[in-house]
């Protein structure tokens, strides 16, 4: 017996230096030398030699820019080990240049297609240069008129760069654009109702707020426009119900809260608004700790 267990841990410290030597040549660049024998490591039922081999196989393989068969490498690896940070790294790493290889051949070999003006606007809009961005979203909505969000995010980028009647005009047609193609935008609806409001066309934004919500029952804004609506029309009961989906649906929403507790006050339910009052309260709290606690002795001494 004694021997048999003698003979198991020889041949366990044999694989585990095995897989050290295998991962330290992958390291080296001997990645296709390797490669079965990563990829055995990988399938076994050692969870340490499996993440081990598995994160130099993802390595290697993203390495090579073989995103088809880096790609599920990386998402076991994500599922079997989803907290941990060597993980996370790689599946990063992954997602970072499979996404800059497939730009790259997109500007190869499609130069002219209106997503290549998209990608570009999108680039410009995360920099901040708006005018840019509504240039090249134009271009790409003039090369395919139908396709859908390029409204949207043209919409999106107006209301960014300007809040001037003249912009919210043009924001507000681009959203109506949008609606055409896909009409169960209910973000789109809206946004406006947002704008009709910001107009002064109070009655055509409750028929667009009262879309949104029909379109998502799990949209917080728009259930809580919507039920102020039922709260200015008396009908407290229907407000209440609506504001408490929208609580539901986003726990740490300060307006949802606020008016969730004043349509109890009009429902007649002081006890409700009193505790929501204090779920108000909690979520307004500043943090406490070590850390505001220096802050606040920082401000006495000023």
């Amino acid at each position: 017996m004694m021997l048999a267990t003698n003979l198991f841990v020889i041949a366990l410290l044999a694989q585990q230096a095995d897989l050290q030597t295998a991962v330290a040549r992958a390291a080296a660049g001997e990645c296709d030398a390797v490669d079965a024998q990563l990829q055995q490591q990988f399938s076994a039922r050692d969870r340490a030699a499996a993440r081990l081999a598995g994160l130099a196989l993802a390595q290697c393989r993203i390495g090579a820019k073989h995103f088809d068969t880096a790609g599920p490498v990386v998402a076991q690896l994500e599922k079997e080990f989803p907290s941990d940070p060597d993980v996370l790294y790689v599946a990063a790493n992954y997602h970072q240049k499979a996404w800059n290889d497939a730009i790259y051949r997109m500007y190869q070999k499609a130069p002219a297609s209106y997503r290549v003006d998209q990608l570009s606007a999108e680039v410009f809009e995360t920099q901040g240069k708006l005018d840019e961005a509504i240039v090249e979203y134009r271009k790409a909505i003039a090369k395919n008129p139908k396709a859908i969000n390029l409204h949207y995010r043209l919409a999106r980028v107006l209301l960014q760069q300007a809040h001037e009647p003249a912009a919210l005009e043009a924001a507000r047609k681009e959203f109506v654009a949008e609606l055409e193609l896909n009409p169960s935008d209910a973000v789109a609806e809206y946004q406006v109702a947002q704008i009709l409001l910001a107009q002064g066309k109070k009655a055509d934004a409750a028929a667009h707020h009262e879309r949104a919500a029909q379109l998502r029952p799990d949209f917080p804004e728009a259930l809580v426009a919507v039920a102020k609506l039922r709260s200015d029309a008396k009908r407290y009961p229907e407000a209440v119900a609506l504001l408490e989906l929208a609580v539901k649906a986003q726990p740490r929403s300060e307006i949802a809260h606020y008016n969730l507790m004043l349509a109890y006050r009009n429902a007649g339910r002081p006890a409700d608004a009193q505790r929501e009052k204090a779920e108000l309260d909690k979520i307004q709290k500043p943090p406490e700790g070590e850390f505001t606690d220096f802050l606040k002795r920082l401000g006495d001494k000023k």
